[in-house]
């Protein structure tokens, strides 16, 4: 009779849980414009504190965790979408696209300038560019990432490394 009270218990709250998770793809990366010098000015002119860049491929089982248990979370999506723009790029990627000097590159020799060798890589822009923060492999959790989110936002990555910030937390 427990078995099945739990049971029922848990199918009363899949459609409440269901209700909290949309798909990253549509509600945490922004729609690629293939220019990353002209993100930044969007960025700027909407506030944000930098961009946000998931380097991924198709058969990486751990991006598909992180997008799975963490990117498709709506209080995840919401308080990145606040902080930053959030783009996916293909570590494999023959897409062209520009980066943040203006220079035209493809997504692949993009991850190999930022050293996107493992993936998923997670690296944060600041508003001129500049890599500020690096994440290699998927987090632990939702809350560490949003822990790395704040990391960020709050520039506690100029005081040293996230390990430290996450230790005094």
């Amino acid at each position: 009779m427990r078995k099945l009270l739990a049971l029922l218990l848990m199918l009363c709250a899949l459609p409440a849980m269901s209700a909290e998770v949309r798909d990253p793809e549509n509600h945490f990366f922004q729609p690629k414009l293939g220019d990353f010098k002209a993100e930044l000015d969007t960025a700027r002119a909407q506030g944000k504190k930098g961009i946000f860049v998931f380097f991924e491929m198709d058969a990486c089982p751990f991006c598909a965790r992180m997008k799975a248990t963490i990117l498709n979370q709506v209080d995840v999506q919401e308080a990145y979408s606040a902080q930053f723009l959030n783009f996916s790029v293909d570590v494999n990627g023959d897409v062209p696209m520009t980066d943040f000097l203006g220079r035209e590159t493809t997504e692949k020799h993009f991850a190999f300038e930022n050293r996107a060798r493992a993936t998923p890589t997670m690296v944060f822009f600041d508003l001129t560019g500049k890599p500020v923060a690096r994440y290699i492999g998927p987090s632990k959790d939702k809350a560490e990432f949003m822990l790395l989110g704040r990391y960020v936002s709050s520039g506690a990555y100029a005081a040293g490394p996230f390990i430290k910030y996450k230790q005094a937390q």
